[in-house]
């Protein structure tokens, strides 16, 4: 016998878990719909050479990797972005520009496992490619805001910064030739706290401890919008690259408050970084005001380079990902996902071993009426066919007997209050129909 296990990081999906993690994919799906992306896929593996370097190189570290039978040296993507960018390269001739697209895809990284992260995990993404307008810029911030009020989190908080701004810093400050460095370590700031990211800023970058201590003072920048970019405006003046970052900041949060989003929702973080390395422009993480520590939820900004690596051709891009599996784990936690097995309404009872045809018709003609039907496969007793009902989380029940057939009636029994009423058995199921509808819409 071989023992049944999974791989540390990895998990199967009960019926529980897996119905509202489709859910928020579906309503992932239409809120992107209705900006205007539409879906493309890429494979799960991708040559070595497509996926090392692009990010950082801690998933450089993380990413899967080997060779294939064909001897071929590949790897698991560790995100869908890069693939976007290799797939632009090839198709976007084809594709024109601006091209917007969504893709729900799981991913794998082979890093530290804790509550709502995992080695394979599913990414909900959309990305613009072929405009550095800061219409787009505008339109992404929108689009999270739309996310989180469509999934229902609650209270979230959109946090903005600009890696320009960043960059400008750096230049101000002598320290333009090891910004990928001091960025990676910046990223730490809110998870490592401010001694041990100083430390390690002046360890990977050579950086002295007034330079980092630059840096650090722009990153805990704070107060309204208003007063940062103030603040910011002074601290990068002179920086040409700082300065086209902060107007960038300045015409993002103007556009969201114009479109009509609540304004408290979106506010700037100078301290956010962003992780990996191909990021040039804004950048978004999503934090839910009652789970803020669980981290951010939905991520994402601007990368003007990336698809550089694989043509010549400027296709600057913006984008970015719901963290299906962090959120699903953080609405877990604040009690907003229903627990239920069963995708379906109603459970037809198998009562009468000779009626076979007569349950099949009569699931079909609710079935026809959008109501979800499950007809139990075998004749047993009722008393288990209802506990079956109960512990699948049914919330109806529909048992017909040989005296209800004889008088062409049926039960209609409400699985969460225990009661039951007789429902006249039409042709049409019209009564039965609108019957049920009442209870599942109660």
């Amino acid at each position: 016998m071989i023992e049944p296990r999974i791989l540390k990081g990895f998990r199967d999906y009960l019926p529980e878990s897996m119905m509202p993690r489709e859910r928020l994919m579906e309503t992932s799906r239409a809120v992107y719909r209705s900006f205007g992306f539409c879906p493309i896929d890429t494979p799960a593996l991708e040559y070595r050479e497509t996926l090392l370097g692009k990010g950082s190189e801690e998933t450089d570290r993380q990413t899967y990797t080997f060779q294939d039978h064909g001897k071929r040296d590949v790897g698991m993507r560790f995100d869908l972005t890069v693939p976007l960018a290799r797939f632009a390269a090839m198709y976007i001739n084809d594709l024109g520009v601006p091209f917007k697209r969504y893709q729900l895809g799981a991913v794998w990284r082979g890093e530290n496992t804790q509550r709502g992260r995992y080695r394979e995990f599913m990414q909900c993404d959309f990305d613009t490619i072929g405009t550095s307008a800061v219409a787009a810029d505008i339109e992404t911030a929108l689009v999270i805001n739309e996310l989180m009020l469509a999934i229902g989190v609650g209270g979230f908080q959109i946090k903005l910064n600009n890696r320009q701004v960043l960059n400008g810093l750096l230049e101000k400050v002598g320290l333009a030739d090891k910004s990928r460095e001091v960025l990676r370590s910046l990223d730490k700031l809110p998870k490592i706290g401010r001694e041990k990211t100083s430390a390690e800023m002046v360890a990977t970058s050579g950086a002295s401890e007034s330079q980092v201590e630059q840096v650090l003072r722009l990153s805990e920048l704070s107060g309204d919008t208003d007063s940062i970019l103030i603040e910011l405006d002074k601290m990068l003046e002179g920086s040409e690259v700082g300065q086209a970052g902060v107007e960038r900041l300045r015409a993002i949060v103007s556009g969201f408050s114009a479109a009509g989003a609540d304004p408290s929702r979106l506010s700037l973080d100078v301290s956010i970084a962003r992780g990996l390395d191909y990021y040039t422009g804004a950048v978004f993480e999503t934090f839910l005001d009652d789970l803020p520590n669980i981290g951010s939820v939905c991520s994402g900004g601007r990368y003007d380079n990336l698809a550089q690596l694989f043509t010549k051709k400027e296709l600057p891009g913006i984008g970015a990902s719901l963290g299906l599996d962090r959120l699903q784990a953080a609405l877990e936690d604040l009690g907003k996902i229903e627990k239920v097995r069963t995708p379906a309404d109603l459970l037809v009872v198998y009562f009468d071993a000779s009626r076979l045809s007569d349950y099949l018709r009569i699931s079909a003609c609710l079935r026809s009426a959008g109501i979800g039907v499950e007809l139990y496969p075998e004749p047993k007793k009722l008393k288990q066919q209802l506990k079956y009902a109960d512990r699948r989380g049914f919330r109806t029940a529909l048992i017909i007997g040989e005296s209800e057939f004889a008088e062409n009636q049926c039960q209609l029994k409400d699985m969460n209050r225990g009661e039951s009423q007789t429902i006249a058995l039409e042709p049409g199921c019209e009564s039965l129909i609108e019957a049920v509808q009442r209870l599942v819409t109660d």
